[in-house]
């Protein structure tokens, strides 16, 4: 009787573990992250079909995937992190290829896509942030 209830408890642990084990995909809205970055950032990040100046050179597309730790932050301010880190790593690809801009952004979490000019999406468990961004690396011209 007692292996019977200690077995019912295992399965019932195991389950309650793989319900908070899975993940939340939404969307937010990525003005606070584009508002946070560096005012002297010689990278612009455009999202989706946000417009800007005419393209005088591609160079190349990138593709940047971000998981992080959360800590005691909330969905959102997980999320607008995860982003930052991945228009850091954006930003780093842009100039070691010479763009000034990344433009058509797009993000996605597995089958979740986005390429909104105003909000992003991103996944969140108990335990971490994830998403994926992809952009055109340009060289726009000055305006």
């Amino acid at each position: 009787m007692k292996l019977k209830h200690l077995m019912a408890l295992t399965i019932a642990a195991l389950g309650a573990q793989a319900a908070f084990a899975g993940s939340h995909t939404t969307t937010y809205p990525v003005k606070p992250v584009l508002d946070a970055q560096p005012a002297d950032s010689k990278v612009a990040f455009y999202f989706g079909d946000t417009p800007h100046a005419a393209v005088s050179a591609p160079l190349g597309e990138k593709t940047e995937g971000i998981r992080i730790a959360r800590k005691t932050d909330d969905e959102t301010a997980a999320c607008n992190q995860a982003l930052t880190q991945a228009l850091d790593a954006l930003r780093k690809d842009a100039l070691d290829s010479g763009a000034n801009a990344v433009i058509d952004i797009e993000t996605s979490f597995h089958q979740m896509h986005s390429a909104s000019a105003t909000e992003f999406t991103c996944a969140t468990s108990l335990s971490a942030a994830a998403l994926k961004v992809h952009g055109q690396l340009v060289k726009l011209e000055a305006k």
